[in-house]
């Protein structure tokens, strides 16, 4: 199965693409979609989904694991990585990718055995289950990396979200 993690944002997207085949992972591709700070928003929006659909159609991903937002103190840049999580999202679904979710914690508890494991711990853990030489930058691209994984483990329990129209 091959899986396109997505750790969405607005400046930077990382993305994460593995191979997941009978227990064993092997990296395909990572690295992340950028945008320029200083130009309007919806040039930054059509840049992304642009990206995200070329990254889609190399890869022809069996499932697209997104991470799901969760806004702690930055309402305004939250709004902002909003909006560029919703064109990725729609990338996705436009190509009829299926779609899961996951949260913070959930991609922590299945990548590090703990749901508050800190960013280098996650970090460390996605460097030895991919068999990698270095932890991948930046870190949005771990962070991909991650989703990826995480939906590698728990998809036999995931449902379509977005496919079944939950």
């Amino acid at each position: 199965m091959i899986i396109m993690g997505i750790d969405p944002g607005i400046a930077t997207i990382g993305y994460g693409v593995i191979d997941y085949t009978a227990g064993r992972f092997s990296v395909i591709d990572y690295g992340a979609v950028t945008t320029k700070a200083g130009m309007k928003l919806s040039d930054r929006l059509r840049n992304i989904f642009e990206d995200i659909n070329i990254l889609i159609e190399r890869f022809h991903p069996d499932a697209f694991a997104v991470e799901e937002l969760f806004f702690n103190t930055n309402i305004t840049t939250g709004i902002s990585v909003a909006h560029g999580r919703g064109v990725i999202v729609l990338a996705a679904s436009v190509q009829n990718v299926p779609i899961f979710e996951y949260t913070p914690l959930q991609v922590k508890q299945s990548v590090a055995g703990y749901g508050r494991a800190d960013k280098a711990q996650v970090q460390r853990m996605v460097k030895s289950l991919l068999g990698l030489s270095a932890v991948p930058k930046p870190d949005d691209t771990a962070d991909a990396l991650a989703i990826a994984i995480c939906h590698a483990y728990t998809s036999g329990y995931q449902t379509l979200t977005h496919q079944e129209g939950v």
